[in-house]
């Protein structure tokens, strides 16, 4: 649904400014709050939870048009990390403008619990992932998911997507070895269903990766933007 004048002339008067983050910078730091609101505008960045002696899990991967930030408001700090993979512009927002926005802006509250619940969508099928897919269904699955997302924001060309990823981050995300990550990667790709290249993913044979990953999805709805 387009958004109303009003409401982007709020939208405009409640956003505080605009911010760059190089890739590997922090966005918001573990453990530390810092009191506001972005959207993502362009560029990749993870959301992610660390164990004491640096293991890592990547919880989702944030792409344009995310909302980000919202859980410190409830939560009394940052519980995770954010982190870039490539430089990231964000629009950035006070928390404290958030009330105004629920109470005299319903339908972009709305948006907004509608982008949060969409992200803890994704977290579940994350969990799933870790929790009970094989390693070759786990990688299907996530070229899949990132693929769709892109491609539904308009952001596939000819077929592929901009993939910054490293297997680093694969491996954190999926909680395998980089060695596994490696292999299954590379298992996929000599059945021909994938291209990775020049920081490129392209999806060769869509259909069998998705019964590869047992991840069918339905018409989404359109994303809105805040």
């Amino acid at each position: 649904m387009p958004v109303k004048p009003d409401e982007l002339e709020f939208i405009e008067a409640f956003r505080s400014g605009a911010s760059v983050v190089p890739a590997g910078g922090a966005v918001i730091y573990e453990q530390k709050s810092n009191g506001k609101l972005f959207t993502l505008y362009s560029g990749w960045a993870f959301r992610y939870k660390s164990l004491s002696d640096g293991r890592r899990q990547i919880l989702n991967f944030l792409l344009p048009g995310d909302f980000v930030g919202l859980q410190q408001e409830f939560s009394g700090g940052a519980t995770h990390g954010i982190e870039a993979i490539s430089d990231v512009a964000l629009c950035v927002f006070p928390r404290d403008g958030l009330w105004k926005l629920f109470r005299e802006y319903p339908s972009l509250g709305y948006d907004i619990t509608w982008l949060a619940a969409r992200g803890e969508g994704m977290v579940d099928d994350n969990l799933l992932t870790v929790g009970r897919r094989n390693a070759t269904e786990r990688a299907a699955m996530l070229l899949m998911h990132l693929y769709r997302r892109l491609d539904r924001i308009g952001l596939a060309e000819g077929g592929s997507i901009e993939f910054p990823l490293n297997q680093q981050h694969i491996a954190d995300a999926l909680g395998l070895s980089l060695v596994h990550t490696n292999k299954t990667l590379r298992r996929l790709q000599q059945l021909g269903l994938h291209e990775l290249r020049n920081g490129r993913l392209r999806l060769l044979n869509p259909r069998a990766l998705q019964r590869i990953a047992d991840y069918y999805e339905t018409p989404p709805k359109e994303v809105p933007l805040v």
